[in-house]
């Protein structure tokens, strides 16, 4: 090899290092790769707060907060139960599956906080508000109808606005106290809203925020051509009545919903999320220029990898965390990564009947997984991560079913069911029409470990699950599971820990911990 060859290889060489090193001091899209849609932000002073849908689990719509809009930490939830209705209890055959709150509005105005938000399954539309986002308490004013995908204005002159609808978007303004809309004041805003992007359109323009910038009204929705991708329209107007002037903002990746915000420093960008298959809708965060009054959204209209903003930490554990069920004095009794799938019963869980274990009671009878309360939930995270578990099984009763599922409508769970007096090794797949038994083993022993694997990487959607008597040998039971993101429960994929019963009640298992990593572990 001569001198110059040998000088150039290296350049070149010193030129793809410094490139991964700067890449690496930047942050990345999606910015959180787990499912967090349909986000709203606001800043007051150097802290941003965003609320995000968790559709029909409890407690609902998330509050996280960011010193950098990439790494951001759950602080609370505007409510613990949106309501006692029998979907939201999961009761007399109903449910809440792919309903509850969504596409809420945070804003800040005069020293409070203010979450709106809206649920079909009440048929009502709610505010939500504080002076301490992170520890409350909240006020709640709820109102009919529910007003789908709203978002609210506090404009300068004293009047509040809200904006709704899919397609054609309403406005109407709302009472000063909140109580409702004022009579006689809802109106057409927009006829067709979705007209920016042609008149060939799968869903209508929707997903309304509003702000207001140097004196000019933004109005940012969603909408899909068909045929097309998910794409983000603005309107402007220099006053709130109109006219409205509509433009095609970005066309990318499917990239799309949400607004606008802006650094202390005055660098402006735009907040969206984009469909990733089964782990969910994930967060990305766009660089917005200006131009002659327009909010330009990407890098020469596209979505970039790279951002300059601090990188990211990981989402563990601020998003996604471990936990070890040992509840110390004047915390939350569970951490707020959990959530659970519908409204629990309160008396049927604990952290203090056996200490250092989480203790879930079966109450009553169910025949799917899908139809008992008190699975407790956390998101799962991208591209791949693990969770683990380890379950006391003593104390079932015969019918029981108990484990941990990778929760949607086509899901699959590994754990251990009683019958005929003995336990069993289970790996399930379930979905609307019942729950199949893929393989079983026989249990000789009080305590089993178990996990499972997923795979988001390049949507490839799939996991595995594993189970181990001794916490280090561990096999491969059942099928694998290919995930799929469905309408019918509108959220990615989550770690659920349950326990149902088919025949008798009163049985209960102990979950030692839940451990939860990101990487992929004993795939053979």
């Amino acid at each position: 090899m001569n001198r110059f060859y040998a000088d150039t290889v290296l350049l070149v060489l010193l030129m793809l290092q410094f490139s991964v090193h700067a890449q690496e001091q930047n942050a990345q899209n999606p910015i959180l790769f787990a499912d967090v849609p349909d986000a709203s932000i606001v800043r007051v002073g150097d802290t941003y707060y965003m609320s995000s849908t968790t559709m029909h689990l409890s407690p609902g719509v998330p509050i996280m907060k960011s010193k950098d809009l990439v790494n951001w930490e759950l602080v609370n939830y505007a409510y613990d139960r949106l309501g006692e209705v029998d979907d939201l209890k999961l009761e007399n055959g109903k449910n809440a599956y792919g309903r509850g709150s969504w596409a809420s509005c945070i804003r800040y105005h005069n020293g409070t906080f203010y979450v709106f938000t809206f649920a079909a399954t009440t048929g009502k539309t709610y505010v939500f508000s504080t002076e301490d986002i992170e520890n409350g308490p909240w006020d709640t004013i709820s109102f009919e109808p529910s007003y789908h995908d709203l978002t609210v204005h506090f404009d300068d002159d004293g009047k509040i606005y809200m904006i709704w609808g899919a397609g054609k978007l309403m406005i109407a303004e709302l009472e000063s106290d909140l109580s409702g809309v004022k009579k006689g004041t809802e109106r057409v805003l927009i006829e067709n809203a979705s007209a920016p992007a042609g008149d060939n359109i799968m869903l209508g323009a929707e997903g309304s925020q509003l702000f207001k910038i140097n004196g000019k009204y933004y109005l940012f929705n969603i909408t899909w051509p068909r045929g097309g991708m998910r794409t983000v329209l603005i309107h402007r107007a220099d006053d709130i009545n109109g006219p409205w002037q509509g433009r095609l903002a970005l066309q990318d990746k499917g990239v799309a919903q949400g607004g606008l915000i802006d650094t202390p420093e005055g660098k402006w960008f735009s907040y969206l999320f984009r469909d990733y298959g089964s782990v969910g809708r994930i967060p990305y965060i766009v660089p917005v220029k200006w131009k002659d009054g327009w909010p330009i959204l990407g890098v020469e209209g596209k979505v970039p990898d790279s951002l300059n903003l601090s990188p990211s930490k990981g989402l563990i554990p601020n998003i996604v965390a471990s936990d070890e069920f040992k509840c110390k004095q004047n915390e939350h009794k569970l951490p707020l990564v959990w959530q659970w799938n519908h409204n629990p019963v309160d008396s049927l869980w604990s952290l203090s009947d056996r200490k250092g274990f989480l203790r879930l009671t079966t109450g009553r009878t169910d025949e799917t997984l899908v139809d008992t309360r008190n699975t407790l939930t956390q998101r799962t995270i991208g591209p791949v991560c693990t969770g683990i578990t380890s379950i006391d099984v003593s104390n079932m009763k015969e019918g029981d079913n108990a484990g941990m599922v990778l929760l949607q409508k086509n899901y699959g769970w590994v754990g251990v069911t009683q019958e005929n007096g003995k336990n069993k090794i289970v790996m399930v797949l379930g979905n609307d029409e019942g729950e199949k038994t893929v393989e079983e083993l026989p249990l000789n022993q009080k305590t089993i470990y178990i996990k499972a694997n997923c795979d988001f990487t390049n949507k490839k959607d799939v996991a595995w699950f594993y189970y181990s008597l001794d916490n280090k040998n561990w096999k491969r039971i059942g099928s694998e599971l290919k995930m799929s993101y469905t309408l019918p429960h509108f959220m990615g994929y989550r770690f659920g820990l349950f326990n149902y019963a088919t025949s008798e009640t009163g049985g209960f298992v102990d979950f030692d911990y839940f451990r939860i990593k990101n990487e992929l572990t004993e795939m053979n």
